[in-house]
């Protein structure tokens, strides 16, 4: 057996692992959506035109659910490669992508059940959902850039003497 046999056998396992939750968990997340969170009495009901763009992002929004659940069963490994500096760094990555990608399925399923009419209730979406993907929006935008300094590559990011905006290529 060859060296590249072998290590792409673990690999082949975990991807298939993450087909298999990533699949399990969007087949239940497809289902329990609207039982879950039924869509509110006073909010508007779709026309037969409208209904397919509703079930795609329905499918679309479990699907990324159950790719962020395989995502925080699997990519911690990943992410301590990534950052092999930092651990701090590695789990603000970690978590950030996660919750970027399992909170649109509750966060969409609830403006559904909310309706138009109550703001507290939006208040409550807003403050769940709005600003912690802000704040991890900013948190991976950080990490980035750190990892881009720690590279030292040749390439300076944006605010950096030498930047004017871009990443330059200090080799052309």
């Amino acid at each position: 057996m060859s060296e590249a046999t072998i290590h792409e056998a673990p690999a082949r396992k975990t991807w298939i692992k993450v087909l298999a939750v990533t699949l399990v968990v969007a087949a239940a997340a497809f289902v329990l959506g609207p039982i879950i969170w039924p869509p509110a009495a006073s909010g508007p009901s779709p026309t037969a035109a409208q209904l397919p763009f509703l079930l795609f992002l329905s499918l679309v929004q479990a699907v990324v659910l159950g790719l962020g659940v395989s995502f925080l069963a699997f990519g911690l490994p990943v992410m301590g490669r990534i950052s092999p500096q930092s651990k701090a760094r590695a789990w603000a990555m970690y978590l950030s992508i996660g919750y970027l990608m399992i909170s649109w399925w509750p966060h969409i399923n609830m403006h559904a059940h909310n309706g138009p009419e109550d703001l507290r209730g939006l208040l409550i979406i807003d403050y769940l959902f709005h600003l912690p993907s802000m704040a991890a929006a900013l948190v991976l935008a950080y990490c980035f850039f750190t990892l881009l300094r720690e590279r030292g590559d040749g390439r300076t990011p944006v605010g950096r003497p030498g930047g004017g905006g871009e990443v330059h290529d200090a080799h052309t």
